[in-house]
Order: C-alpha cells, then sequence, then structure tokens
C-alpha cells in the first residue's frame, strides 16, 4: 500500500463515494475544504481537460488562470501518474 492509503484516507474516499448527489457533494466539499482547495482542485481538473485536447499552455492558462507550473504538474500526472485525471475525464464524457 501506498503512502496515501491510510485509514483516514479510505475514510475520506468512502464518504466522497456514498454521496448522492450534487448537492451533497457540493456541501461536503464546501464544509471540509477551503474555497481556494476547491478552485485550485476544479482548476487542475479543467487544465487536464484541456491538455487532454492538446491545447497548448498558452491557451490553457490564458483561459484557466493557472500558472504554467500547475500546467506542468497536472501535464505530468496525465503522463505518469496513476490515471486519476484520465478515469476522472473518461467519466465526465
Amino acid at each position: 500500500m501506498g503512502k496515501m492509503h491510510t485509514l483516514a484516507m479510505e475514510r475520506l474516499i468512502k464518504a466522497v463515494l456514498n454521496l448522492k448527489s450534487e448537492e451533497e457533494c457540493y456541501n461536503f466539499f464546501e464544509d471540509i475544504c477551503t474555497i481556494k482547495e476547491i478552485q485550485d482542485m476544479s482548476q487542475r481538473l479543467e487544465v487536464a481537460l484541456m491538455l487532454s485536447q492538446n491545447k497548448s499552455y498558452v491557451e490553457i492558462s490564458k483561459e484557466t488562470g493557472a500558472s504554467t507550473a500547475t500546467i506542468s504538474r497536472v501535464n505530468k500526472c496525465l503522463n505518469y501518474g496513476s490515471d486519476g485525471y484520465k478515469a476522472a475525464l473518461e467519466k465526465l464524457k
């Protein structure tokens, strides 16, 4: 098991998976995260989507406001990560 696989992380994942509606998700994330954390996560997902559409860093930065460092980090995850972004983007289709 990796460093992410802790009992606390398992509870968090189970809690998210057991939410039944968008409203429950909004409420949960609003309570558990700061507004900035939610904005950052949603921005990263948008960056991943745009990278998967082969948009340039310049286009992505202009459209999302993400720094090139953030875009690069997301790109690294898309290419060498655990395929979490890819799985999430596939489910959004």
